[in-house]
């Protein structure tokens, strides 16, 4: 016989590591939305909740680092005042932060 003819008579191998394999790759998954997933939620609840707590006369910081102090307030725009007369329009997304007083 030749080797490829005993190759071909051999059975086939049984499956390895069915069930453990699947329970480490559920487990991986679950460290992965511990990690990664579940912090980044509390972070975008925490700041949902900052911008609709946004109220007249706070004072903010917007992502492009403008500081001001809000003059007006509607669902979607505010106007922060930066300056003497000097008022922009704004969306409530680009509030960075709320100063602390």
């Amino acid at each position: 016989m030749t080797c490829l003819a005993a190759f071909a008579l051999q059975a086939p191998a049984a499956p390895q590591g069915g069930g453990g394999s699947m329970l480490l790759m559920f487990a991986l998954l679950g460290v992965f939305w511990v990690i990664m997933i579940l912090p980044q939620r509390r972070q975008q609840k925490k700041r949902a909740e900052m911008l609709n707590a946004l109220k007249k006369g706070d004072k903010v910081i917007t992502i492009g680092g403008i500081h001001g102090e809000i003059t007006e307030l509607g669902d979607e725009d505010i106007r922060v005042r930066i300056a003497d007369k000097v008022e922009i329009k704004i969306t409530k997304g680009s509030v960075s932060r709320v100063k602390g007083e």
